[in-house]
């Protein structure tokens, strides 16, 4: 079984605490060794108190699950022999409400655009299936209860 691990690291510094106005700046690091400025979302706790060009947790969600579908599409897309010359998704989540009337990303909606080149264009129902298959591999789309569409658009270039 593998295990995956990330340092979520946050100091207050000088700012108060308890009165709520701290800031929620924080760093994402990762055994690469990559660090990520991280913060709560300014649509949940406003500016100054988020940092709006650092990576939100519910950003970094969605940018997952569709790291996740594009990483098994190129791998479903090579095996089959098809050549991908580009892939672009444009994911979104739905903040929403649960049946329990909690807060939540109900939905999240992948997007993806996928340039294909070669002599041999796949078929719509084959990038069809190719997806279908992506998302049904996906690791991160089989842990959730989130519905995650996706909504796949391709092109050929010669």
């Amino acid at each position: 079984m593998s295990q995956y691990s990330a340092v979520i690291s946050w100091d207050r510094g000088d700012a108060p605490f308890v009165d709520k106005r701290y800031s929620r700046a924080h760093r994402w690091s990762f055994d690469g060794g990559v660090v990520l400025p991280a913060s709560s979302s300014p649509q949940s706790v406003p500016v100054p108190y988020s940092d709006a060009s650092a990576v939100d947790p519910e950003e970094a969600f969605v940018a997952a699950l569709a790291s996740c579908h594009m990483l098994w599409f190129l791998a479903i897309a090579a095996k089959r022999g098809q050549c991908v010359d580009s892939y672009r998704d444009e994911a979104v989540g739905v903040m929403g409400r649960n049946a329990r009337g909690k807060l939540c990303l109900t939905d999240v909606h992948l997007r993806p655009h996928v340039v294909f080149t070669g002599t041999r264009p796949p078929s719509d129902n084959s990038v069809r299936e190719m997806h279908e298959e992506a998302h049904e591999e996906c690791f991160l789309a089989n842990s959730v209860t989130t519905l995650v569409a996706v909504e796949p658009t391709f092109e050929m270039v010669s």
